[in-house]
């Protein structure tokens, strides 16, 4: 198996398990990035825990609860600034208020709206509703 985005492969996963209905899904390679994207998720209640799994490459297991319409990668990686978050609430959420955009800063990887309140910007990583 060729793995050329691992956030796109782990997100992968996470959608496939939700439509299946699955209660947990296995996510491997696992990356310290994928941790962050993991507890964004869970902080925004899209998941419940998740543990990881210290073997060849190591993994994640992920225990969901049917909360997640779809999610996915948003490449390529689009730099944002501090005031242009809703042009890109728009492009990749379906309404107002309703899902996050998880991107990547310089004070670490968090949802949209956290970083709207410090008021910083970042690059764009993931969206989730």
């Amino acid at each position: 198996m060729t793995l050329v985005d691992s956030i796109a492969n782990a997100l992968v996963i996470i959608k496939n398990a939700e439509y299946a209905g699955k209660s947990e899904c296995t996510i491997h390679p696992a990356s310290k990035l994928i941790s962050n994207i993991l507890n964004v998720m869970k902080d925004e209640s899209y998941i419940d825990e998740f543990e990881f799994i210290d073997d060849k490459g190591g993994k994640f297991i992920v225990n969901l609860h049917g909360k997640i319409n779809k999610c996915g990668a948003i490449k390529p990686r689009y730099s944002v600034k501090k005031d242009e978050f809703e042009k890109w609430e728009k492009r990749y959420l379906p309404a107002r208020d309703f899902g996050i955009l998880i991107l990547s800063t310089p004070e670490g990887v968090m949802s949209h709206e956290e970083a709207k309140k410090r008021e910083t910007g970042g690059v764009l990583l993931a969206y989730v509703f």
